[in-house]
């Protein structure tokens, strides 16, 4: 038996648990929404990393998607709505292989019945407008985790790719922070400044997750985790879930990414935008100026390093397909899964290990947050606090 087919046996039993696919965003800016026009029941490959064909091939048994919306947008609160509808309406269409999944118990279920547990994720703060009220509407319609920035800072917290503004998290932040434990929904730690990551960690009582983070040791790129902050992992029971996107993994992508992102601006694109007309603009300057490729290796030698740093307890996996132009060779799309894990094979890593890896660690994780919810629960109620009332 071939590696590969080892790592397809194993995620036939422990398929993987991803923890950031930007699918509804491409919808929206590619086709805004129109489901019949990219349906993912049919091979989209011209257009995206993800259709269920795909998705099947890949082993994939869980499946947070993003309802991220840009900092940017000045109606990001009924914007992330609109993500969740349209996550709502993937659910809807697709029953047999989508399972809409809020809970441990709801990831099993669907492994159970051979479907792919479908889960919400908020990316950024801004997304609640700095109202808790606004938060518990999100977990209400069923959105698990929480990022606390994207790539700029929101009044209450830092993030890793905008100036420091409040040192970490605010008193606000930190509210938000103990609003989100008693609620279940899952702090993520992605993106925001490890000063950030620092304070979440000291004001949390539940694990938290990094729902698409690489480890900053192995390159040094501010949207990667330190290792004092994968240290201390063991502690708080959370999760760190390793990203695919070349320039957070390959340290000789980081320069290349900054000309490639000024080239976007200086053609009139966002810098992360992903629609046809701006990957013209995007291969064009590749052509240009070959970038750095990052390969299956590439992602293995941080799972080395975060193993060695926090733990097997402590790792998953979060590709951020259909959220990057680029993609490492062999993990093109959601069907490649089965080559990091068959490299991880090769590497000695154990399968037992490797069922931590891809689904045990996600579903405890999410387990563990919802006890810490039903104990919070007993003891206090909702926060009515402002961001005002706590930082002036």
């Amino acid at each position: 038996m071939t590696s590969v087919e080892a790592a397809r046996e194993l995620l036939a039993e422990f398929p993987v648990v991803d923890g950031h696919n930007d699918l509804p965003w491409a919808l929206r800016e590619q086709v805004r929404y129109d489901l019949d026009a990219r349906d993912i029941a049919t091979d989209q490959s011209a257009h995206l990393h993800t259709d269920l064909r795909r998705l099947r091939a890949g082993g994939v048994g869980a499946q947070y998607w993003s309802v991220y919306v840009r900092a940017d947008l000045p109606d990001a609160v009924p914007a992330t709505l609109e993500q969740i509808d349209c996550v709502r309406q993937l659910l809807a269409r697709h029953p047999r292989d989508l399972r809409p999944a809020l809970t441990a118990a709801d990831m099993e279920a669907a492994r159970a019945e051979g479907r792919i547990a479908s889960l919400m994720g908020a990316e950024g703060g801004h997304s609640i407008a700095n109202s808790l009220a606004t938060l518990r509407a999100l977990y209400a319609l069923g959105v698990r985790y929480m990022t606390l920035t994207h790539n700029d800072n929101v009044a209450w917290a830092d993030s890793a790719t905008d100036k420091p503004c409040v040192g970490g998290l605010s008193a606000f932040g930190r509210e938000v922070v103990r609003e989100m434990n008693r609620e279940g929904m899952l702090v993520d730690l992605s993106h925001v400044a490890a000063t950030t990551m620092r304070d979440a960690l000291d004001a949390t009582f539940a694990p938290v997750i990094f729902s698409h983070s690489s480890s900053r040791a192995v390159c040094d790129h501010p949207r990667n985790v330190p290792d004092d902050v994968l240290e201390r992992l063991p502690a708080n029971g959370g999760v760190a879930m390793v990203t695919f996107v070349p320039k957070f993994v390959l340290q000789a992508a980081v320069d290349w990414t900054a000309a490639a992102d000024d080239n976007m601006r200086a053609h009139g694109f966002h810098h992360l935008a992903t629609t046809p007309e701006a990957m013209k603009v995007h291969r064009a300057f590749e052509e240009r100026h070959p970038r750095p490729v990052a390969t299956v290796s590439t992602v293995a030698d941080h799972l080395d390093h975060m193993r060695e740093v926090a733990g097997i307890d402590h790792l998953g996996i979060g590709g951020d397909y259909d959220g990057t132009a680029f993609t490492p060779d062999g993990l093109n799309d959601v069907s490649g899964y089965p080559n990091l894990i068959a490299e991880l094979l090769d590497r000695g890593w154990s399968k037992p290990d490797l069922a931590k890896l891809t689904w045990q660690n996600a579903v405890r994780v999410l387990g563990a947050a919802e006890d810490v919810a039903r104990d919070l629960q007993a003891r206090r109620g909702p926060s009515n606090a402002t961001i005002e009332s706590l930082d002036g």
